[in-house]
């Protein structure tokens, strides 16, 4: 007797997305190890940087003989951390107690974030985010059921957004503009004028602007980075993360601050989630908030492994064909292929031939054709590895570029 085939239920994004791309680099190395291949990893911003001693002390002195639940809201003590971080960094007075959420790092904000702000049966569903991009904001946008909209950000516009560009009509159908500076890939740096007219724009036509601000204390030039909330805090949310700044990706703990009204809004979905971060977790977020020496020595570590890349790339790394786009901020280098030669056949050719896994720009949106993304997460001695055999790949082909 036949029968028909009774499918299971499935949210149709989940095919339309496919797999996540970081995924799928994921398991075309893994494919490789099995084959006895050593991998030097270039592909995913996981530092291998130990996590400071005292921070990993504070999480394990605060570990209870009893566990209960956590609060959403977070503890007093953290949230005042946060404030007195965003003064003394940025020089902005926040309210610990309307103004700030604790999160499991900015990426579960980002995306939950959108099922707070955005109406899937309203005329805002709008969701504007720059292309190349962190792949979160559209997939959130989407799941929240918003109409992601991707805005590039060139190489000859700096990699900021042409807001003034954007009809007026879609700003009116926006709910959600996504800046995310110092910018994942590229590494370029917003400017306080971007911030102001973004905020401009979300009080004339009633959006929301979100920053992601991940990678605000990785810059290796004279000028830090800023952040939105310097501009004003109508209409704006910033997302801050401990993984980057701490080496706590493991432990996911960051925030959300800005607009009290937003934070309202988000702390009520916030408990239908289950997203309370561990206090245990908070108190370790309590004493990285709380210290900036370790942030320094962060951050010298990699601006020690950027100079022995940029040093590679001017000398025996030359004859690879690719150039590298100037920035001044996070781990990653943002490397422009050799015209019509497709990243994605580089990066193939690096990871089988030499064993060196990156991320062609094209998986991080339309926006990233032409470019490799490469993230100085290795240890000096891995990338150092790295580094020779590129180098033999260059002169294996006949293309050395001497040192």
């Amino acid at each position: 007797m036949n029968q028909a085939v009774l499918r299971l239920p499935a949210n149709p994004l989940l095919s339309r997305f496919a797999t996540y791309p970081f995924v799928e680099i994921e398991k075309r190395k893994r494919a490789l190890m099995a084959q006895g291949k050593d991998i030097v990893d270039f592909s995913i911003g996981d530092p291998t940087e130990p996590t400071p001693p005292f921070l990993v002390a504070a999480l394990r002195d605060a570990v209870p003989a009893r566990s209960s639940y956590p609060t959403v809201l977070g503890l007093p003590a953290l949230r005042e951390a946060v404030a007195g971080w965003m003064s003394r960094r940025h020089g902005v007075t926040l309210d610990p107690a309307t103004e700030i959420l604790p999160a499991n790092g900015s990426k579960e904000a980002i995306f939950n974030v959108h099922l707070a702000l955005v109406d899937p049966g309203g005329a805002r569903r709008r969701v504007v985010y720059p292309t190349p991009a962190y792949p979160i904001y559209e997939r959130a946008a989407a799941f929240a059921g918003g109409l992601p909209l991707p805005l590039p950000v060139t190489e000859a516009q700096g990699f900021l957004p042409a807001l003034d560009a954007v009809p007026g009509k879609t700003w009116e159908e926006t709910a959600i503009l996504w800046l995310n500076y110092p910018h994942n890939p590229t590494g370029a740096m917003a400017t306080p004028a971007l911030y102001a007219r973004a905020l401009e724009l979300a009080a004339r036509h009633g959006f929301v602007v979100c920053s992601d601000e991940a990678y605000g204390e990785l810059t290796f030039g004279a000028t830090p980075a800023t952040t939105l909330l310097a501009a004003g805090r109508e209409r704006a949310l910033v997302f801050h993360t401990l993984s980057k700044r701490s080496a706590m990706t493991g432990f996911r703990s960051g925030f959300v601050a800005g607009d009290a009204a937003l934070i309202a809004s988000f702390r009520a979905l916030r408990p239908s989630l289950g997203v309370a971060t561990p206090e245990f977790v908070q108190h370790a977020a309590i004493a990285a908030w709380g210290d900036e020496a370790h942030v320094v020595d962060l951050r010298a570590a990699f601006a020690a492994r950027r100079s022995e890349a940029l040093a590679f790339f001017a000398g025996p790394g030359r004859g690879l064909g690719l150039r590298v786009v100037p920035n001044e901020a996070t781990f990653y280098l943002w490397l422009a292929v050799p015209e019509g030669e497709p990243a994605a056949d580089v990066a193939e050719r690096w990871l089988v031939e030499a064993g060196v896994a990156v991320v062609p720009g094209e998986a991080l949106g339309e926006g990233g054709t032409g470019y490799l993304r490469l993230a100085l997460v290795p240890t000096p001695e891995e990338c150092r590895l790295a580094w020779r055999r590129l180098g033999a790949l260059a002169m294996a082909a006949g293309k050395g570029g001497g040192a």
